[in-house]
């Protein structure tokens, strides 16, 4: 007798808010973790720019709803990709360049096959409130069995974490009460950024102990 195959966990989005840094440079618009998370940038204004792994492709986002992929040899055009109903905020590929990924004003995240000649997305997550910002893939191979997620931060005020293997949002993380303008995942640990006005938040799996509360519990043993 055979038995169903177990569903995958689903992942464990970093929700407790460890610390808030007050960054003093006005809206911050982008955070990212550097390579051993030792530490976090801050700039103050966003990157609407994506190169591939391998440095040949290129895609853009644009005001007139349009996702661009571009060939860096030539400068020219590859495709124009339309779909979105409103300004496309963010792109981003996949680690093999084999899937854009773009957020718009509208609403939605779609991916696009970069190898396909078909023009049309080939899924679209529109279970967020209001626009979306900044996007960034936790497992990079897209078309595989791989359990699969895409993160989003929107301008609603919450990060969402979404299932591309169901195509279904899984998990949704509120930041606060502006826009979510950026996030960057821990190289390492299960730790995430997430930008908004003039802050940066720090995200972990669990609550960070303080001095106190190890002293208390030393007590109590």
């Amino acid at each position: 007798m055979s038995f169903p195959q177990p569903k995958p966990q689903v992942p464990q989005l970093p929700r407790h808010l460890l610390r808030t840094i007050q960054c003093n440079q006005g809206a911050v618009r982008a955070v990212r973790f550097n390579a051993d998370g030792n530490y976090l940038l801050s700039c103050g204004s966003d990157k609407s720019l994506k190169l591939s792994y391998d440095n040949s492709q290129l895609c853009s986002c644009s005001s007139d709803k349009t996702v661009i992929l571009w060939d860096v040899a030539t400068g020219q055009v590859a495709r124009k990709l339309r779909g979105h109903a409103g300004k496309v905020n963010c792109v981003q590929f996949n680690e093999e360049a084999t899937v854009i990924l773009s957020g718009s004003i509208d609403g939605t995240v779609r991916c696009w096959d970069t190898r396909s000649r078909r023009f049309e997305p080939i899924q679209v997550l529109d279970e967020a409130r209001d626009g979306i910002s900044s996007l960034k893939v936790s497992q990079h191979e897209l078309l595989t069995g791989k359990d699969t997620h895409v993160l989003s931060c929107s301008e609603d005020g919450h990060v969402y974490c979404w299932d591309l293997v169901e195509g279904s949002l899984t998990l949704k993380l509120p930041v606060g009460k502006a826009v979510v303008q950026s996030l960057s995942f821990h190289p390492t640990e299960t730790r995430l950024l997430t930008a908004m006005e003039g802050r940066v938040q720090v995200w972990g799996a669990e609550p960070e102990e303080t001095e106190g509360e190890g002293e208390e519990e030393e007590e109590k043993a």
